[in-house]
């Protein structure tokens, strides 16, 4: 089995964790375009091209299905995406998770990257699943790029500036971007009121690594001997797990259970 992950840059870690402790057996292929990052500024147009060519790289090592694991590209890009690649190579799409954020009850707060902030799809699913609940949308300028530069500076300004435009009252953070998942409890620190009870955060990579089975009909398996392979792509081109990858938790677990070949 093998299992692709796609992203502008290192927030495809957290389902490229998940899908390893799922399945420890397959292999995995990482494609993102540090020559591109980020993608939350460019254009609509922009983002579909570059991440239809980080896909491509991808493809071309026959994985059995692709993880789109960027809000962004899944917002902007999916259509096209599916349209090129499927129906032989399945697309999996990362949705914010708003539906089961909203389920829980509560003010929901939603931090997404500019480009996926407001965008109709956003909105599409708020008014889809979250029509009864107070949402608001905070968008966070910078936070994925300094996620991505491993910059801790920039990470806790970012997250300071978002939590500041947080309302007191939020219950639940739906983390909008696959890099914000990185530093999710720094961001659950920064917005936890003293008197509040504990905030929920909502994250997207469980889900997507397990709909990406479902969809290629396979079950999980966390107990399966790993014998399996890490191939890295930087905007095409075979590499190493770059530093900043390493400094989070799940890069390193990545390179703890797999070489990278």
């Amino acid at each position: 089995m093998k299992i692709a992950l796609m992203d502008s840059g290192i927030g495809l870690l957290p389902a490229a964790a998940a899908v390893r402790r799922l399945r420890p057996d397959a292999d995995l292929v990482l494609s993102w375009d540090p020559d591109g990052m980020p993608w939350g500024p460019r254009t609509p147009q922009d983002i579909t091209q570059r991440a239809l060519d980080v896909a491509e790289a991808a493809a071309a090592h026959g994985p059995d299905v692709l993880i789109v694991a960027c809000n962004t590209a899944s917002v902007h890009s999916l259509p096209q995406m599916r349209a090129r690649f499927e129906p032989d190579l399945p697309i999996i799409g990362t949705v914010p998770a708003i539906k089961p954020a909203a389920a829980g009850g509560g003010h929901v707060a939603i931090w997404a990257t500019p480009a996926t902030t407001g965008s109709a799809y956003q909105r599409g699913l708020i008014e889809q699943f979250a029509a009864g609940a107070t949402v608001t949308e905070v968008a966070c300028p910078g936070l994925a790029d300094a996620i991505h530069h491993a910059d801790e500076a920039a990470v806790e300004a970012a997250i300071a500036s978002a939590a500041a435009r947080t309302p007191e009252d939020v219950t639940t953070v739906v983390l909008g971007c696959t890099n914000y998942e990185l530093v999710g409890e720094r961001i659950r620190a920064a917005v936890q009121r003293p008197d509040r009870p504990p905030l929920a955060l909502h994250g997207s990579a469980g889900a997507v690594a397990a709909q990406a089975l479902r969809r290629i009909g396979a079950e999980p398996a966390p107990h399966a001997v790993a014998d399996t392979t890490l191939t890295v792509l930087l905007s095409g081109h075979e590499a190493t797990l770059p530093d900043t990858a390493l400094s989070y938790a799940e890069g390193r677990f990545l390179r703890s259970v797999s070489p990278v070949r």
